[in-house]
């Protein structure tokens, strides 16, 4: 551990609550030594920029490179996912989860430190600044999609209490020297208690990877993270955006462009061209429908993530046949329109635009029945 989080930011005052659990290795930085790591928060150090505020790389004085993420404003919106993210960050401690390496607490400053990952985020690779250099092999893709999904494994089912992610996204999978995948960003995590299957809350996410149940009802459980993990591998087998924008601004999911290909058993015209034809054709098929499996529309159907990490080794399925059919879930005009997806997707280490960080508020309900209603039947 550090020093007292009295010598935060330049001696600011202790702030109560945002003392992490856990055993894992982090300590309170001041803002002076963050200042200096990042040579005064220069531009030319900054790494993405969002609705939260920005990302600095930095390196401090014993030559440990580091990204800062410097809260653009105080309020009580910011303030809350601050404490959120640095409570579930110092639970946290697995191979495959970005986690704290430390913070700074003071007055009016925000900052929360990781160790930096020098590959970015998978979005980088996929549609940003790495996608024409082809680092990103069959093999690399596969390891990408079993080290996240592991690392959901450990947030649903063995830390405690258990932990929604509620963020899941290219953009959110950094990846290290080795292109080992570490999923970040706890700003919107949630953490169940024992015997609770879901819950109802103010919709946060990113529209495209949101599943349905969420995104119209506000019901988040751990089979929301298992949706937008579904989503995920979509996006890293085919390379497309999980909502891409067509001639005469109209929006297309990606379960829409796949679902008549896999109908048909075209799972070749799926592969991203940028891998040209070097991949395993039977794990092709696999990764497809476990994808179909994480995006059915009714939560309760959905594998939970033990079953999905199985799957992507190649274990057999216990009681669930695999489909080869997915279900295209379309989201409503009105959430569509509230979409503010570009050619920059925003994540921890890319830039947005701050309008598009993807926070959404209370949206207006579709007409799709309520996915957990006749289980409370059932119960009351």
């Amino acid at each position: 551990m550090g020093s007292s989080a009295s010598s935060c930011c330049g001696g600011g005052e202790k702030v109560e609550g945002f003392m992490p659990t856990g055993n894992i290795s982090w300590r309170i930085f001041t803002y002076k030594e963050l200042y200096n790591a990042t040579n005064g928060f220069s531009e030319d150090n900054k790494l993405g920029e969002g609705g939260f505020g920005s990302v600095y790389w930095g390196k401090t004085s014993d030559g440990l490179q580091i990204a800062v993420k410097k809260l653009k404003a105080m309020n009580s919106k910011a303030e809350m996912e601050f404490a959120v993210e640095v409570e579930v960050l110092g639970r946290v401690h697995h191979k495959n989860l970005l986690g704290l390496r430390g913070y700074c607490a003071g007055t009016d400053q925000r900052l929360i430190v990781y160790d930096y990952m020098p590959n970015l985020s998978l979005l980088s690779h996929l549609h940003g600044q790495f996608a024409n250099e082809l680092q990103l092999d069959w093999k690399r893709r596969m390891n990408i999609a079993i080290g996240s999904a592991e690392g959901l494994v450990y947030l649903h089912h063995e830390v405690t209490p258990h932990i929604i992610h509620r963020d899941i996204k290219a953009s959110n999978v950094l990846l290290d020297s080795n292109f080992e995948p570490l999923v970040a960003d706890f700003g919107f995590a949630k953490l169940i208690p024992d015997g609770v299957s879901h819950m109802t809350t103010r919709v946060k996410g990113t529209l495209g990877y949101l599943a349905p149940e969420y995104a119209m009802w506000g019901k988040v459980s751990e089979s929301c993270d298992v949706y937008s993990f579904g989503i995920l591998l979509l996006e890293l087998v085919t390379g497309r955006k999980p909502i891409e924008k067509l001639p005469g601004g109209i929006k297309r999911t990606i379960t829409e462009w796949a679902e008549p290909f896999i109908v048909k058993e075209r799972f070749k015209d799926l592969i991203d061209p940028k891998i040209r034809g070097n991949f395993n054709e039977n794990q092709l098929r696999q990764v497809i429908n476990i994808a179909a499996l994480c995006v059915q529309g009714e939560p309760e159907k959905r594998p939970n993530m033990k079953e999905v990490v199985n799957l992507l080794k190649g274990y057999e399925p216990e009681g669930k046949m695999l489909q080869m059919r997915i279900e295209s879930i379309k989201y409503g005009e009105d959430l569509m329109a509230l979409d503010q997806a570009s050619d920059d997707d925003g994540g921890m280490y890319e830039e947005e635009e701050s309008n598009g960080y993807g926070v959404f508020g209370a949206l207006e309900v579709q007409k799709m029945p309520d996915p957990y209603l006749h289980t409370q039947r059932r119960m009351s």
